[in-house]
Protein backbone atom coordinates (compact mmCIF):
# COMPACT_ATOMS: atom_id res chain seq x y z
CA UNK A 1 0.00 0.00 0.00
CA UNK A 2 1.18 3.52 -0.77
CA UNK A 3 1.51 6.18 1.93
CA UNK A 4 -1.56 7.96 0.53
CA UNK A 5 -3.74 4.85 0.79
CA UNK A 6 -2.51 4.19 4.34
CA UNK A 7 -3.27 7.78 5.41
CA UNK A 8 -6.80 7.64 3.98
CA UNK A 9 -7.55 4.27 5.59
CA UNK A 10 -6.40 5.66 8.95
CA UNK A 11 -8.76 8.62 8.43
CA UNK A 12 -11.52 6.08 7.72
CA UNK A 13 -10.65 4.34 11.00
CA UNK A 14 -11.13 7.58 12.95
CA UNK A 15 -14.42 8.29 11.19
CA UNK A 16 -15.64 4.76 11.91
CA UNK A 17 -14.82 4.94 15.61
CA UNK A 18 -16.58 8.31 15.79
CA UNK A 19 -19.89 7.22 14.28
CA UNK A 20 -19.89 4.08 16.40
CA UNK A 21 -19.46 6.24 19.50
CA UNK A 22 -22.43 8.33 18.35
CA UNK A 23 -24.48 5.14 18.04
CA UNK A 24 -23.44 3.90 21.49
CA UNK A 25 -24.38 7.23 23.08
CA UNK A 26 -27.89 7.15 21.54
CA UNK A 27 -30.78 6.20 23.80
CA UNK A 28 -32.62 4.17 21.13
CA UNK A 29 -29.83 2.51 19.18
CA UNK A 30 -32.04 0.67 16.69
CA UNK A 31 -33.73 3.97 15.81
CA UNK A 32 -30.33 5.66 15.55
CA UNK A 33 -28.72 3.06 13.31
CA UNK A 34 -31.84 2.92 11.11
CA UNK A 35 -31.62 6.68 10.68
CA UNK A 36 -27.87 6.35 10.04
CA UNK A 37 -28.50 3.96 7.15
CA UNK A 38 -31.04 6.44 5.76
CA UNK A 39 -28.46 9.21 6.11
CA UNK A 40 -25.84 7.20 4.26
CA UNK A 41 -28.39 6.31 1.56
CA UNK A 42 -29.27 9.98 1.03
CA UNK A 43 -25.57 10.93 0.98
CA UNK A 44 -24.96 8.27 -1.68
CA UNK A 45 -27.48 9.76 -4.15
CA UNK A 46 -25.00 12.23 -5.72
CA UNK A 47 -22.52 9.37 -6.21
CA UNK A 48 -25.17 7.20 -7.87
CA UNK A 49 -26.17 10.05 -10.18
CA UNK A 50 -22.56 10.94 -11.04
CA UNK A 51 -20.85 7.55 -11.34
CA UNK A 52 -21.55 5.01 -14.10
CA UNK A 53 -23.58 1.92 -13.27
CA UNK A 54 -21.54 -0.91 -11.74
CA UNK A 55 -20.76 -3.77 -14.09
CA UNK A 56 -23.43 -6.46 -14.20
CA UNK A 57 -21.11 -9.05 -12.61
CA UNK A 58 -20.88 -6.97 -9.41
CA UNK A 59 -24.62 -6.75 -8.66
CA UNK A 60 -24.91 -10.11 -6.85
CA UNK A 61 -22.14 -8.90 -4.55
CA UNK A 62 -23.90 -5.59 -3.94
CA UNK A 63 -27.10 -7.39 -2.94
CA UNK A 64 -25.24 -9.88 -0.77
CA UNK A 65 -23.39 -7.03 0.92
CA UNK A 66 -26.68 -5.27 1.72
CA UNK A 67 -27.93 -8.42 3.49
CA UNK A 68 -24.67 -8.82 5.42
CA UNK A 69 -24.69 -5.16 6.43
CA UNK A 70 -28.20 -5.58 7.84
CA UNK A 71 -27.00 -8.47 10.00
CA UNK A 72 -23.97 -6.44 11.06
CA UNK A 73 -26.12 -3.48 12.08
CA UNK A 74 -28.51 -5.61 14.14
CA UNK A 75 -25.76 -7.41 16.03
CA UNK A 76 -23.88 -4.14 16.54
CA UNK A 77 -26.95 -2.71 18.26
CA UNK A 78 -27.19 -5.86 20.40
CA UNK A 79 -23.51 -5.67 21.35
CA UNK A 80 -23.81 -2.03 22.42
CA UNK A 81 -26.90 -2.78 24.47
CA UNK A 82 -25.15 -5.57 26.33
CA UNK A 83 -21.65 -4.15 26.82
CA UNK A 84 -19.47 -1.07 27.05
CA UNK A 85 -18.37 0.67 23.86
CA UNK A 86 -14.75 0.33 24.98
CA UNK A 87 -15.18 -3.45 25.17
CA UNK A 88 -17.65 -4.30 22.39
CA UNK A 89 -16.06 -2.16 19.69
CA UNK A 90 -12.55 -3.68 19.95
CA UNK A 91 -13.90 -7.22 20.00
CA UNK A 92 -16.06 -6.62 16.92
CA UNK A 93 -13.38 -4.78 14.99
CA UNK A 94 -10.45 -6.83 16.29
CA UNK A 95 -11.92 -10.16 15.29
CA UNK A 96 -12.55 -9.18 11.67
CA UNK A 97 -8.98 -8.81 10.30
CA UNK A 98 -8.02 -12.42 10.95
CA UNK A 99 -11.35 -13.58 9.48
CA UNK A 100 -10.89 -11.34 6.45
CA UNK A 101 -7.33 -12.60 5.99
CA UNK A 102 -8.49 -16.20 6.09
CA UNK A 103 -11.47 -15.52 3.81
CA UNK A 104 -9.31 -13.57 1.35
CA UNK A 105 -6.85 -16.46 1.24
CA UNK A 106 -9.70 -18.88 0.55
CA UNK A 107 -11.74 -16.86 -1.96
CA UNK A 108 -9.25 -14.41 -3.49
CA UNK A 109 -5.98 -16.33 -3.27
CA UNK A 110 -4.32 -13.81 -0.91
CA UNK A 111 -1.58 -15.69 0.94
CA UNK A 112 -0.89 -15.51 4.67
CA UNK A 113 2.75 -14.73 5.51
CA UNK A 114 4.70 -14.88 8.75
CA UNK A 115 3.79 -11.32 9.77
CA UNK A 116 0.14 -12.06 9.03
CA UNK A 117 0.16 -15.09 11.30
CA UNK A 118 1.92 -13.09 14.02
CA UNK A 119 -0.73 -10.41 13.67
CA UNK A 120 -3.48 -13.02 14.00
CA UNK A 121 -1.97 -14.27 17.26
CA UNK A 122 -1.68 -10.76 18.70
CA UNK A 123 -5.23 -9.86 17.70
CA UNK A 124 -6.60 -13.07 19.21
CA UNK A 125 -4.73 -12.45 22.46
CA UNK A 126 -6.05 -8.91 22.61
CA UNK A 127 -9.62 -10.08 22.04
CA UNK A 128 -9.41 -12.70 24.79
CA UNK A 129 -8.06 -10.15 27.27
CA UNK A 130 -10.70 -7.58 26.32
CA UNK A 131 -13.58 -9.98 26.86
CA UNK A 132 -12.84 -10.03 30.61
CA UNK A 133 -15.40 -12.76 31.20
CA UNK A 134 -15.50 -13.87 34.81
CA UNK A 135 -17.20 -17.11 35.72
CA UNK A 136 -19.47 -16.59 38.68
CA UNK A 137 -21.75 -18.85 40.58
CA UNK A 138 -25.39 -18.23 39.94
CA UNK A 139 -28.27 -18.98 37.64
CA UNK A 140 -27.86 -20.05 34.05
CA UNK A 141 -29.67 -16.85 33.02
CA UNK A 142 -26.97 -14.72 34.63
CA UNK A 143 -24.33 -16.83 32.93
CA UNK A 144 -25.89 -16.35 29.51
CA UNK A 145 -26.06 -12.59 30.03
CA UNK A 146 -22.39 -12.65 30.95
CA UNK A 147 -21.60 -14.01 27.48
CA UNK A 148 -24.08 -11.82 25.60
CA UNK A 149 -21.85 -8.78 24.99
CA UNK A 150 -18.67 -10.55 23.81
CA UNK A 151 -20.57 -13.09 21.68
CA UNK A 152 -22.69 -10.37 20.07
CA UNK A 153 -19.55 -8.34 19.40
CA UNK A 154 -17.75 -11.33 17.91
CA UNK A 155 -20.76 -12.14 15.71
CA UNK A 156 -20.64 -8.54 14.55
CA UNK A 157 -17.00 -9.17 13.59
CA UNK A 158 -18.06 -12.20 11.55
CA UNK A 159 -20.51 -10.04 9.60
CA UNK A 160 -17.80 -7.40 9.12
CA UNK A 161 -15.49 -10.01 7.67
CA UNK A 162 -18.28 -11.33 5.45
CA UNK A 163 -19.20 -8.02 3.86
CA UNK A 164 -15.56 -6.94 3.57
CA UNK A 165 -14.71 -10.04 1.52
CA UNK A 166 -17.88 -9.70 -0.56
CA UNK A 167 -17.19 -6.01 -1.20
CA UNK A 168 -13.56 -6.71 -2.01
CA UNK A 169 -14.58 -9.17 -4.70
CA UNK A 170 -17.54 -7.12 -5.94
CA UNK A 171 -15.82 -3.75 -6.14
CA UNK A 172 -13.04 -5.26 -8.25
CA UNK A 173 -15.66 -6.42 -10.74
CA UNK A 174 -17.70 -3.20 -10.70
CA UNK A 175 -15.32 -1.09 -12.76
CA UNK A 176 -15.68 1.80 -10.28
CA UNK A 177 -15.24 1.70 -6.51
CA UNK A 178 -17.37 4.85 -6.13
CA UNK A 179 -20.17 3.35 -8.19
CA UNK A 180 -20.13 0.12 -6.18
CA UNK A 181 -20.13 1.97 -2.84
CA UNK A 182 -22.85 4.38 -3.93
CA UNK A 183 -25.32 1.69 -4.96
CA UNK A 184 -24.51 -0.52 -1.99
CA UNK A 185 -25.19 2.29 0.49
CA UNK A 186 -28.30 3.43 -1.40
CA UNK A 187 -29.83 -0.05 -1.11
CA UNK A 188 -28.47 -0.53 2.41
CA UNK A 189 -31.03 1.95 3.70
CA UNK A 190 -33.94 -0.41 2.97
CA UNK A 191 -33.56 -3.55 5.17
CA UNK A 192 -33.26 -1.83 8.55
CA UNK A 193 -36.05 0.60 7.68
CA UNK A 194 -38.34 -2.33 6.88
CA UNK A 195 -37.34 -4.12 10.10
CA UNK A 196 -37.88 -1.00 12.20
CA UNK A 197 -41.28 -0.27 10.62
CA UNK A 198 -42.39 -3.87 11.17
CA UNK A 199 -41.52 -3.53 14.86
CA UNK A 200 -42.72 0.02 15.57
CA UNK A 201 -45.10 0.94 12.75
CA UNK A 202 -43.45 4.28 12.02
CA UNK A 203 -40.05 5.96 12.15
CA UNK A 204 -39.84 9.24 14.04
CA UNK A 205 -37.73 11.87 12.25
CA UNK A 206 -37.76 15.15 14.17
CA UNK A 207 -35.52 17.55 12.25
CA UNK A 208 -35.45 19.99 15.17
CA UNK A 209 -33.85 17.43 17.48
CA UNK A 210 -30.09 17.12 17.76
CA UNK A 211 -30.26 13.33 17.98
CA UNK A 212 -31.80 13.18 14.50
CA UNK A 213 -28.99 15.21 12.95
CA UNK A 214 -26.38 13.22 14.89
CA UNK A 215 -27.75 10.00 13.39
CA UNK A 216 -28.00 11.40 9.87
CA UNK A 217 -24.51 12.85 10.17
CA UNK A 218 -23.24 9.52 11.45
CA UNK A 219 -24.67 7.88 8.33
CA UNK A 220 -22.78 10.30 6.10
CA UNK A 221 -19.61 9.57 8.10
CA UNK A 222 -20.11 5.82 7.64
CA UNK A 223 -20.47 6.30 3.87
CA UNK A 224 -17.20 8.24 3.72
CA UNK A 225 -15.37 5.86 6.06
CA UNK A 226 -16.34 2.64 4.32
CA UNK A 227 -16.24 4.22 0.87
CA UNK A 228 -12.55 4.84 1.45
CA UNK A 229 -12.09 1.20 2.45
CA UNK A 230 -13.91 -0.06 -0.67
CA UNK A 231 -11.66 2.12 -2.81
CA UNK A 232 -8.57 0.88 -0.96
CA UNK A 233 -9.38 -2.81 -1.42
CA UNK A 234 -9.50 -2.30 -5.18
CA UNK A 235 -5.84 -1.26 -4.96
CA UNK A 236 -4.45 -3.51 -2.20
CA UNK A 237 -5.11 -6.94 -0.63
CA UNK A 238 -8.26 -7.13 1.50
CA UNK A 239 -6.63 -8.51 4.65
CA UNK A 240 -4.07 -5.73 5.14
CA UNK A 241 -6.59 -2.97 4.35
CA UNK A 242 -9.09 -4.44 6.81
CA UNK A 243 -6.36 -4.80 9.40
CA UNK A 244 -5.16 -1.24 9.04
CA UNK A 245 -8.73 0.01 9.37
CA UNK A 246 -9.09 -1.79 12.69
CA UNK A 247 -6.49 0.45 14.31
CA UNK A 248 -9.70 2.37 15.01
CA UNK A 249 -9.79 0.45 18.30
CA UNK A 250 -7.32 2.97 19.70
CA UNK A 251 -9.49 5.88 18.58
CA UNK A 252 -12.47 4.08 20.11
CA UNK A 253 -10.71 3.66 23.46
CA UNK A 254 -9.91 7.37 23.61
CA UNK A 255 -13.43 8.37 22.54
CA UNK A 256 -14.96 6.06 25.15
CA UNK A 257 -12.87 7.71 27.84
CA UNK A 258 -13.24 11.33 26.74
CA UNK A 259 -16.88 11.46 25.64
CA UNK A 260 -18.71 8.42 27.06
CA UNK A 261 -17.17 8.42 30.54
CA UNK A 262 -15.98 4.81 30.33
CA UNK A 263 -12.95 3.81 32.35
CA UNK A 264 -9.70 3.55 30.43
CA UNK A 265 -8.00 0.97 32.60
CA UNK A 266 -4.45 -0.11 32.00
CA UNK A 267 -5.65 -3.59 31.07
CA UNK A 268 -8.13 -2.25 28.50
CA UNK A 269 -5.55 0.14 27.04
CA UNK A 270 -2.96 -2.62 26.73
CA UNK A 271 -5.51 -4.94 25.14
CA UNK A 272 -6.45 -2.30 22.56
CA UNK A 273 -2.78 -1.67 21.89
CA UNK A 274 -2.14 -5.38 21.32
CA UNK A 275 -5.04 -5.58 18.86
CA UNK A 276 -3.84 -2.46 17.06
CA UNK A 277 -0.28 -3.81 16.90
CA UNK A 278 -1.54 -7.07 15.44
CA UNK A 279 -3.60 -5.15 12.88
CA UNK A 280 -0.59 -3.07 11.88
CA UNK A 281 1.52 -6.22 11.48
CA UNK A 282 -1.16 -7.60 9.18
CA UNK A 283 -0.95 -4.41 7.19
CA UNK A 284 2.82 -4.61 6.92
CA UNK A 285 2.60 -8.17 5.63
CA UNK A 286 1.23 -6.98 2.28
Amino acid sequence: MTAGVIALVLCAALLHASWNAMLKSSGDRLWAITLMTIGSAVASIPIVLWAPLPALASWPYILMSVVLHAGYNLFLVRAYRAGDFGQSYPIARGSSPLLVSLGAALFAGEQLGILTLAGVVLISAGIISLAQIKFRRGSSVAGSRQWDAPLSAFTTGVFIAGYTIVDGLGSRLAGSAASYAGWMFLLDGLPLLMIYLSMHGSLRIALRERATWNALGGGAMSLLAYGIVIWAITLAPMGPVSALRETSVLFAALIARMFLGEALTLRRLLSCAVIALGAVMLGWSA
